[in-house]
C-alpha cells in the first residue's frame, strides 16, 4: 500500500510551495517508505509515498498519461482484485499497457469512464486523479473504507491526504477542536462519526464516496450502498453462494509480487481465509503458507474467563496450522511492547484510540513485516454475518444508541461537569445513531424484526466496522505492513445484506450460516467454537505500568486531560486500578486498564498534537 499526499490551488504557484508538500508527504512515509516521488505544475501538487507490491517499476507514481487531449496524473493508495478483467475490458476498447500494475488500470478505467471508473473496480482505494488541462481533480473511496483519505477545502483550495497527519503538517492548518470535534471524543471514541475528521475543517471521504474538484468547489456524491432486495434463496443455495463468494474473494486477495502470509487466531474468520489460502499455496507449488499468531507473556498463567473471552487461542490455531502444514510463527508480546507502542498508536491514528487492542497490534505487524509484506486478516465477517452479541442479546436490541457504547453514565461520570453542562453527550451520541438508523435502507415488507436487524446490520458495518478497519489500516501501515481483508469484498457484502437474520444465525450460534458454508473447509472443533475476540493481556504488569502513566499525568498540573476531565474523578479512578469502571468503554475489551490507557492516549493526543479547543 502507499500514502497519497494532494494539494490543489490555483491561486498558488506550486513549484515554489515544494518544501510544504515534501513535509506533507514526509509525515506518511511509514505508508510508502520505499520511494517518494511527486509531480507539481502551475497550482497543483501531488505526492505519493509507495510500498512496492505489485510490479516494482511498472507502478511508479504519481502515474502520467495522455489521452484526448488531456494529461491525467494518479495517485493511488490500494489494491484492486480483478486488475485482468478490467484490463481485458480496456483492450477489448483500444487502450494499451505498459505495465502489469493494478495502478495503470486504475488510471485508465478513469481516461474510459470518467467518474464512473469506480463502479467497475473491485479492491480496496483511496486515490486521486488531476486532469490538467480541464483543472479538475476526482478522488475516490472504496466502498466499504477499506482504505482512507481525508480532505479539508482551504479558501478556493484543497488539501488532501491519506492520513490527517498530512493535512495537519500544511503550515495553515491549526489544529483546532470545536464543540463537536470534543463531542466525537467524549460521546463516541474511539469511534467517529462516518466523514468526520474531529479536527475543525478536516473531512474525512466516506466509504463508497466519490468527489470531483473544480473551479473552486467541490462535490461529494455516493456511488455505492448496499441495496434491499427480498432473498429468494433457499437455506442450502444461500449456503453455497456465501462458500462460493468467500473462496472467491480469498483467493483474489493474494495476488502479490512479494512475501505473503496470512494473520491465523484460531477463529472461524482468520482460519477459514488461512485454509483457502493454503490450498490455493498447494495447488499452485508454492510451499507452506506463512501464518502468523500473537499471544502474550504469562497468558496461561494470568487469563482470565469471561463472556467475551471464553478460552484460549492456542488449540484451535495448532488444528489449522497441522492441517495445512502452514509454516507457523507465533509471536509473544511483552508488557513494555505494548506499553511502549501506546503513544505512538496515537500517533497513527491521529486521534485517541483502543489502548493495548491497537498498541499489540502494531507490535504484532511490526514482527510479521521481518517475514512477509502482505498479509490477509478476518476483519469484517462478525458485521456482515452477525458475529458480535448485540445481535441477538435482547438487553442490546432494547437498548437505544450504539450497542457498543454501554458506558454513557460512565463518561459522563469522569468529564468535567462545565462540559457536562456544555456539550451534553448523550443528545449527541443519540443524534448521530439516529443518523443511521435513518439512512439504512429498508424495504417496504420489512416486519418489525427484519427492520432491527437492519438497522443492527447497517449501524455496525458503518461504524463498528469502521473503527476496526481504520485500526488495521493504521497499524499495519504503520508497520508498512499491507493487511487484506476478503471479508470486506463489497460482492459478499451486498449479498449477506439480504439474507434474513434467521439463516444467519442457524443453529441459534452466531455466524450460524457462515459456519455452514465453511462445512469441510475447516475442522469441526474450529468451526464450532465459540466467537473469542481479538485477545488481550491480562498480565498484572500491564495494569500496574499504565497506572505509573495515569500517576504522571495527575502529577503534572498542566496536562491537557484535565482540560476535559475531572482529576478527582479520574485519580479515583487510577487508585482503583480501573475497576471502579467495570462497564467497557467501548466494544467488549476496553475495561480497566484499557480505559485508563485510553485516558493517557487522549492526554498525549492532546499535548503532542498541540490541540487547541475553540
Amino acid at each position: 500500500m502507499c500514502g497519497i499526499v494532494g494539494w490543489i490551488d490555483q491561486n498558488q504557484e506550486m513549484k515554489s510551495n515544494e518544501k510544504i508538500l515534501d513535509q506533507m508527504a514526509d509525515t506518511l512515509k511509514h505508508r510508502g517508505p520505499d520511494e517518494y516521488q511527486k509531480w507539481i505544475d502551475g497550482g497543483a501538487a501531488l505526492g505519493h509515498q509507495r510500498l512496492i507490491v505489485v510490479d516494482p517499476s511498472g507502478g511508479r507514481q504519481p502515474m502520467v498519461r495522455r489521452a484526448n487531449n488531456e494529461q491525467y496524473i494518479l495517485c493511488y493508495n490500494g489494491e484492486l482484485y480483478n486488475t485482468d478483467e478490467v484490463r481485458t475490458k480496456l483492450r477489448a476498447k483500444g487502450w494499451n499497457f505498459s505495465s502489469h500494475s493494478d495502478t495503470e488500470v486504475v488510471l485508465v478505467s478513469y481516461m474510459e469512464w470518467g467518474v464512473e471508473c469506480v463502479d467497475h473496480f473491485n479492491g480496496i482505494f483511496g486515490f486521486s486523479i488531476w486532469e490538467k488541462k480541464k483543472q479538475r481533480l476526482f478522488i475516490a473511496r472504496d466502498r466499504l473504507g477499506v482504505k482512507p483519505l481525508f480532505y479539508s477545502v482551504r479558501g478556493e483550495g484543497i488539501l488532501y491526504a491519506s492520513e490527517i497527519k498530512a493535512i495537519l503538517a500544511h503550515p495553515d492548518v491549526e489544529p483546532n477542536v470545536t464543540k463537536e470535534g470534543v463531542q466525537e471524543i467524549l460521546a463516541l471514541g474511539p469511534s467517529r462519526t462516518p466523514g468526520n475528521g474531529v479536527f475543525e475543517n478536516v473531512h474525512e471521504l466516506r466509504p463508497g464516496h466519490r468527489a470531483i474538484w473544480e473551479k473552486g468547489k467541490l462535490h461529494v456524491e455516493r456511488y455505492w450502498d448496499v441495496v434491499s432486495k427480498p432473498h429468494t434463496d433457499s437455506f442450502d443455495e444461500t449456503v453455497a453462494k456465501v462458500r462460493e463468494l468467500f473462496i472467491d474473494a480469498s483467493q483474489r486477495q493474494l495476488v502479490s509480487d512479494v512475501r505473503l502470509g496470512t494473520f491465523l487466531s484460531g477463529g472461524v474468520d482468520s482460519s477459514a481465509i488461512t485454509s483457502v489460502a493454503a490450498d490455493q499455496y498447494k495447488q499452485e507449488g508454492k510451499g507452506a503458507l506463512e501464518t502468523f499468531s500473537i499471544d502474550y507473556k504469562d497468558q496461561e498463567k494470568y487469563f482470565k474467563k469471561n463472556a467475551f473471552q471464553p478460552d484460549r487461542d492456542e488449540t484451535y490455531i495448532n488444528l489449522v496450522r497441522d492441517q495445512h502444514q502452514t509454516k507457523h510463527t507465533v509471536m509473544r508480546a511483552e508488557t513494555s511492547d505494548l506499553v511502549d507502542r501506546l503513544k505512538q498508536a496515537v500517533e497513527l491514528r491521529d486521534l485517541p484510540g483502543m489502548a493495548d487492542v491497537d498498541s499489540s497490534l502494531l507490535w504484532f505487524c511490526e514482527n510479521i513485516k521481518s517475514h512477509v509484506t502482505v498479509a490477509l486478516s478476518g476483519e469484517c465477517a462478525d458485521e456482515i454475518f452477525g458475529g458480535y452479541p448485540w445481535f441477538y442479546r435482547k438487553e442490546d436490541q432494547e437498548r437505544q444508541g450504539f450497542p457498543w457504547i454501554r458506558s454513557l453514565n460512565e463518561r459522563v461520570s469522569l468529564i468535567r461537569d462545565d462540559w457536562n453542562e456544555k456539550i451534553d453527550i448523550e443528545s449527541y451520541m443519540l443524534n448521530r445513531y439516529q443518523e443511521t438508523i435513518d439512512e439504512t435502507p429498508l424495504l417496504p415488507s420489512d416486519d418489525e424484526a427484519a427492520k432491527k436487524h437492519r438497522y443492527m446490520s447497517y449501524l455496525n458495518m458503518n461504524w463498528f466496522m469502521q473503527t476496526l478497519l481504520e485500526r488495521k489500516d493504521r497499524m499495519s501501515m504503520g508497520a508498512s505492513l499491507e493487511v487484506r481483508v476478503p471479508f470486506s469484498d463489497h460482492r459478499l457484502v451486498e449479498y449477506a445484506w439480504n439474507i434474513p437474520w434467521e439463516m444467519k444465525h442457524y443453529g441459534d450460534q452466531e455466524k450460524g450460516l457462515l459456519r455452514q458454508a465453511l462445512r469441510g473447509v475447516l475442522p469441526d472443533k474450529v468451526l464450532f467454537r465459540k466467537k473469542n475476540p481479538y485477545p488481550k493481556t491480562f498480565h498484572p504488569d500491564y495494569t500496574k505500568a499504565v497506572c505509573e502513566w495515569m500517576d504522571q499525568v495527575l502529577a503534572d498540573p498542566d496536562a491537557p486531560l484535565f482540560e476535559l476531565f475531572d482529576r478527582k474523578r479520574v485519580r479515583k479512578l487510577n487508585d482503583s486500578e480501573g475497576k471502579s469502571i467495570d462497564t467497557p468503554w467501548f466494544g467488549q475489551l476496553m475495561t480497566g486498564p484499557q480505559l485508563i490507557a485510553h485516558l493517557c492516549q487522549i492526554n498525549h493526543w492532546m499535548k503532542t498534537y498541540k490541540v487547541n479547543l475553540v
